[in-house]
């Protein structure tokens, strides 16, 4: 017997891969609390926390304007703002260590992608890619409640 798989039920079956990746547990990357997949131990991809607040942008840190905090290296664009973070990292540290809020808010994790955020009531949020922060935007209050609840558990 032959099976003829139309493109619609293709398409459906590879979509639903893409969310099951997106969705893998990937705690082996945790650094303390951290996100470290994309820098190895390095939060943030290497890029620097405290210009999403200041420049509004992702602004990639630099190798040796670092700091340690939390089990993790920061890297920063200046020397200011390390300072910045040094002084309050609560503030500037991406919520749930950087993971996709979009996927904590579902109670599993998956990477953060440091080009994907957004800043809601003075936290950084990260997402896992442009069609999930999209998502995540639609329902952002619900998933930020979601992923405070999840995040404590995930994060042990």
């Amino acid at each position: 017997m032959t099976t003829t798989v139309s493109r619609r039920t293709f398409l459906l079956g590879a979509a639903l891969g893409v969310v099951a990746a997106a969705s893998v547990d990937i705690r082996p990357s945790l650094a303390g609390r951290h996100y470290t997949g994309l820098v190895r131990g390095t939060a943030v991809g290497g890029y620097d926390p405290v210009a999403y607040f200041t420049q509004s942008k992702a602004i990639r840190g630099a190798k040796d304007i670092t700091t340690e905090w939390d089990g993790v290296t920061w890297r920063f664009a200046s020397a200011e703002n390390r300072d910045l973070f040094t002084a309050n990292p609560t503030k500037y540290a991406p919520q749930y260590g950087g993971f996709c809020a979009y996927a904590v808010g579902y109670g599993s994790t998956a990477k953060g992608d440091p080009k994907q955020w957004k800043i809601v009531d003075g936290k950084l949020y990260l997402n896992y890619n442009r069609s999930i922060k999209r998502k995540w935007e639609r329902k952002q209050s619900s998933l930020i409640k979601a992923a405070d609840k999840n995040w404590p558990k995930l994060s042990q």
